[in-house]
């Protein structure tokens, strides 16, 4: 999932920024895209299930219109989330005015909050907590002077890891959580436009200068008086930044904590050459996030790196498509060997992350099939043992190949000679020359920041009210 926002006091085409600096962002999500523009306190929204390009067609941004401040949101679809009506940034009236927001991340205590607030009169519409989290700030505005001070007070009860963006009638306003899970930065555009984005990636898109990472806990307050920074809520917790953002989730050209995205990966391949080297005679990349890994295991280990897998670039990231079937429909035109590279040779191939094991026994297959006489697997990420509750659709351990099989088993059933994996210890060093102070690998050690969800009904984000009632 992404968040993209921009604040300007002139009136311009603010939706064609947002087009693009979610377009920047799509790697993040292919389920469903929105945006919501504000001209003059008047909300023109359009949202659907597709990509950017698909949604946002010549006619849908005309109907746009023109306006002074605007969000936008793409998210992937989990398998209770993925339909339209999921879709984001979510658009609410209330008694003090109008509110959009959009979310990048997931609560653990979304349940208890929903539930609380049904028995209290609420009705919700969706799945996600972009929903749950507008009520709870609604239920704040009421009796605050301000947004900001009732969005101040609803991170409060909030517990997870996300950022959002919010916008009113005359403000924007940016938060992170208070462990900083995911990533959220701004930067400015020409004299008087700030843009605020999940990375940096789509700060470059529409040709802003990033200024900087938003604390764990901190919100920023855009109005065209200026930017107001509060920190009322930073301090509280340690920082634990996802770190397979750096693994797999950012763009390579992104820069997060100041750590560039693509040398961290480049680190990643470095560290599990030093640990998991063979003999071979050429080095791959599983495309696209695989790469930079695979160039710096090249580079660690003095075996040449080689173009051994294309990528066709129509299509989209299998690791978040919902339902095992799409997935393994998707893997077997998405990938194809380069003969050439690969014919009669040694081969190293690196990924960026082994979870279900989809992709991988299909990519060593074709491998095989196109002349490699070895194929030994390394992945630049650790083993995943463990369900991910802050927006990685990863609910139960029962779909993580490494929770079930030993690293020669996992061999056996990809067809490959040997399979390796960087280590817990070292995935913490490759991005150490940042400003983050700490890192979230609970998919891997087990070490949330947070409390694990409750969840009693039938999908991991469903509560039973009635257990609820006496």
């Amino acid at each position: 999932m992404a968040v993209f926002g921009i604040f300007g006091t002139k009136t311009e085409n603010v939706a064609s920024s947002v087009y693009y600096g979610l377009y920047a962002l799509q790697h993040r999500g292919q389920a469903s895209s929105g945006i919501v523009v504000n001209d003059d306190g008047i909300f023109r929204a359009y949202k659907d299930s597709g990509l950017v390009n698909e949604v946002f067609t010549p006619a849908v941004m005309k109907g746009l219109g023109m306006g002074q401040i605007a969000v936008g949101n793409v998210r992937y679809g989990t398998l209770d989330t993925k339909d339209r009506i999921n879709a984001e940034p979510i658009v609410v009236n209330h008694s003090k005015g109008r509110m959009a927001i959009a979310i990048d991340g997931k609560l653990v205590n979304g349940a208890e909050l929903k539930a609380e607030m049904e028995l209290q009169g609420s009705i919700f519409h969706t799945g996600n907590d972009a929903e749950i989290i507008s009520a709870l700030i609604i239920k704040e505005r009421i009796t605050s002077s301000s947004i900001e001070e009732a969005v101040g007070k609803a991170m409060r009860r909030l517990k997870g890891g996300y950022s959002l963006v919010v916008m009113s009638p005359q403000k924007l306003i940016a938060a992170r959580d208070e462990n900083g899970v995911h990533p959220i930065c701004y930067g400015k555009r020409g004299d008087g436009e700030y843009i605020i984005a999940s990375e940096t990636c789509a700060l470059h898109a529409v040709g802003a200068a990033p200024i900087r990472d938003l604390e764990p806990g901190e919100m920023l307050v855009f109005t065209k008086e200026g930017i107001r920074v509060n920190k009322d809520n930073c301090g509280k917790k340690p920082e634990r930044l996802c770190v397979f953002e750096y693994l797999y989730t950012a763009r390579p050209d992104s820069v997060i904590e100041n750590c560039s995205v693509h040398l961290a990966r480049k680190r990643a391949g470095m560290f599990l050459a030093r640990t998991c080297g063979v003999e071979a005679d050429v080095v791959i990349g599983a495309p696209d996030s695989g790469i930079d890994a695979a160039i710096g295991y090249a580079e660690e280990s003095g075996i040449p790196y080689g173009l051994g897998i294309i990528k066709n670039k129509y299509i989209g990231r299998t690791f978040i498509d919902p339902g095992q079937n799409l997935r393994e429909d998707k893997v077997r035109i998405k990938l194809n060997p380069v003969e050439e590279t690969v014919k009669g040779k040694r081969v190293i191939l690196v990924d960026d992350s082994i979870v279900r094991g989809t992709t991988m026994a299909r990519v060593v297959k074709l491998l095989r099939e196109a002349g490699a006489t070895e194929i030994h697997v390394r992945s630049s990420a650790p083993q995943f043992l463990n369900p991910c509750y802050y927006g990685t659709d990863i609910a139960s351990r029962d779909v993580l190949i490494a929770c079930n099989h030993t690293p020669e088993e996992m061999a056996r059933i990809f067809g490959a000679d040997s399979v390796g994996f960087l280590s817990v210890e070292d995935v913490f060093k490759i991005a150490k020359s940042g400003d983050c102070k700490g890192y979230c690998a609970a998919c891997f050690d087990g070490n949330y920041p947070t409390e694990q969800p409750t969840s009693t009904g039938e999908s991991k984000y469903d509560y039973k009210i009635s257990e609820n009632k006496k």
